[in-house]
């Protein structure tokens, strides 16, 4: 009997266009012989088609276990994952607390900071600090340049990087378009690498990848549209560099609560050798040119295969979950 795998995707996000080709690559990886597949598309203004996943136990009884590929703003967030356990039904990735916690980059690196892990110093604004006045407190704080970012968003969309007073206004003013919580981080001149990891109670991470920006950083143009950023899979650093980092992907990920999946980026300062942990992605892509897929693909776990497990794995979870009382 096949399993019947309901796939959600597109989204209110910023990030829809991207969740409409992860789907597509998803959808033609699944062995037909082993699954059965419904579409379930959420559009830019938030209307599902053919029709929602309703938040009741039982009301779903074609679907065996969800898979979310919608990333950022109301789908990698906790939001699409509370509707699911309200649901019963089983999901692939993170689930509420770890998902959102993930996305808030103010509060990620708060959890990893509290676990001893490195992150960079940064600082934390509100929609309404973005003149010259807020800008100039930063600039007291952090040197130039800075990164500025929503707190909760994905695929470098509102980034922006500020290397003088003038172009942190405007970069405050354009991450607060995106999100009502802002983050400002020390610039770090160096490399960017990102790390799979996959597991729940005992998770492993990939070989990692370095990203070569065509760009002065990895935006969203870099990532999406230029096709221009270059990948060095595996990753040219020592076997000890590569041991760290692999280590500190996984405590990342503990640290966080990820159960399925996530992706771990991670940035090296030049001047001090020092690794940082940038972010934690609980749905990264799976594009045609993602590099979750990708580098476990190198690790030894093709694509069909990784998604056959992260399915298992969501399985797991919910079969352990039945023995969770929630009545006296």
């Amino acid at each position: 009997m096949k399993t019947r795998i309901a796939v959600v995707y597109g989204g209110r996000s910023g990030e829809h266009e991207i969740s409409l080709r992860s789907a597509e690559s998803l959808i033609a990886a699944l062995n037909p012989q082993r699954y059965e597949v419904t579409r379930y598309l959420i559009d830019q203004e938030g209307h599902w088609h053919p029709g929602p996943i309703l938040p009741e136990p039982g009301a779903h009884p074609d679907i065996d276990v969800v898979f979310p590929i919608l990333h950022g703003t109301f789908g990698e967030d906790g939001t699409i994952q509370g509707l699911f356990e309200l649901a019963d039904l089983p999901y692939v990735g993170a689930n509420v607390l770890a998902s959102a916690l993930a996305m808030d980059k103010d509060v990620m690196k708060r959890v990893c900071r509290e676990q001893g892990l490195p992150v960079v110093d940064y600082l934390v604004l509100s929609r309404d600090d973005g003149d010259a006045a807020d800008a100039e407190a930063v600039a007291r704080k952090l040197a130039f340049p800075v990164f500025v970012k929503p707190a909760n968003l994905g695929s470098s969309v509102g980034i922006s990087k500020a290397h003088d007073l003038a172009e942190l206004v405007v970069a405050l003013q354009t991450a607060a378009a995106f999100d009502r919580k802002v983050i400002v981080e020390r610039g770090i001149e160096g490399r960017e690498f990102e790390c799979a990891v996959l597991g729940n109670e005992d998770p492993a991470a990939s070989v990692p990848c370095e990203i070569f920006p065509s760009r002065e950083f990895y935006d969203y143009e870099d990532k999406y549209l230029l096709n221009k950023a270059r990948i060095e899979l595996p990753a040219n650093l020592s076997p000890e560099d590569t041991t760290e980092m692999r280590r500190l992907a996984v405590e990342c990920y503990q640290a966080v609560g990820c159960e399925g999946m996530a992706r771990v980026d991670f940035l090296r300062e030049t001047a001090t050798g020092k690794l940082y942990i940038n972010e934690i992605n609980t749905i990264p892509g799976f594009t045609s040119i993602s590099m979750f897929p990708k580098m476990w693909e190198y690790t030894g776990i093709p694509f069909s295969e990784l998604i056959d497990r992260l399915i298992e794995l969501a399985l797991e979870r919910h079969a352990e979950k039945k023995a969770t009382r929630f009545t006296r």
